[in-house]
């Protein structure tokens, strides 16, 4: 009669090699997902602050500087729902037009929140150095902004910012005009040297006589008449960055982009 080749030790030995196996795999879906999880983390810390996270962050900033803030999210959200309201009564559905009125009235709450936001941001800046900068990095698309002060004054801490857009060269002043002065004169000059023809403005920030207020420099720069094509703001940003790239840095000590704004918490995004 055969014997069976089979042993107690071998099956046991199979079945141990069995369970090393599974509690191998099982490891590995573990370690997958752990990495899938670190993965999705990164992504969300890279992509920045979330629509909520940003909401809060205005809203604290904003309720900090003026604490009737819940009053007046209220008050506008109320309107908007009160106007809803009237027309859902004369088209004898009301209920149907407040739901529709819902969401119109949370917008309408963010974009008072966002507009509050920023002039609380604004005066939070105002009185730092680099609030000139800050203003003017919130032009947006079609203008490129220096995120160094092209002149500066390391003793007293008087800094120029340069924008170029469409309507040309635009140079953002910060400190007392009879001190501001000699650093815009040189600039200026050395602006219609490089660039003859090329449109030269000039926006003093402060609350001075003849200055703008830190709120209103993009309104006041936005409002330019525009003299430029696209192509020709980035001539002219060529140009620029060549003669900028000769000169000496920043003076150590000064940090301008210490009051650089939250931009992406401020359009609630």
């Amino acid at each position: 009669m055969a014997k069976n080749s089979s042993s107690p030790t071998s099956n046991g030995s199979s079945s141990t090699s069995l369970k090393e196996v599974k509690a191998m795999q099982r490891e590995r879906r573990r370690q997958v997902k752990a990495d899938a999880r670190a993965q999705r983390r990164a992504r969300r810390a890279s992509s920045g602050p979330g629509v909520i996270s940003s909401v809060k962050q205005i809203y604290g900033i904003t309720r900090e500087a003026q604490p009737r803030t819940p009053l007046y999210l209220a008050g506008t959200a109320l309107a908007v729902l009160l106007v809803f309201l009237v027309i859902g009564l004369l088209l004898n559905n009301w209920i149907t037009w407040l739901l529709i009125g819902i969401p119109f009235a949370v917008l309408a709450a963010v974009i008072v929140l966002n507009r509050m936001g920023q002039r609380a941001m604004y005066g939070r800046l105002e009185g730092q150095t680099g609030s000139a900068g800050a203003a003017i990095s919130q032009l947006g698309r079609g203008w490129i902004v220096s995120e160094q002060p092209v002149a500066m004054n390391p003793r007293t801490r008087d800094v120029v910012f340069r924008a170029i857009g469409r309507p040309g060269v635009v140079l953002v002043t910060e400190g007392p005009s009879t001190r501001v002065a000699r650093l815009l004169q040189k600039e200026e000059r050395d602006l219609r040297r490089f660039l003859p023809g090329v449109p030269v403005h000039v926006v003093e920030t402060g609350r001075g006589e003849n200055q703008t207020p830190l709120p209103d420099v993009v309104r006041t720069i936005k409002a330019m008449p525009k003299k430029l094509t696209a192509n020709e703001v980035a001539t002219v940003d060529k140009r620029l960055s060549a003669i900028t790239s000769q000169r000496p840095p920043i003076p150590k000590g000064v940090d301008p982009m210490r009051a650089r704004p939250d931009r992406r918490g401020l359009r609630g995004r």
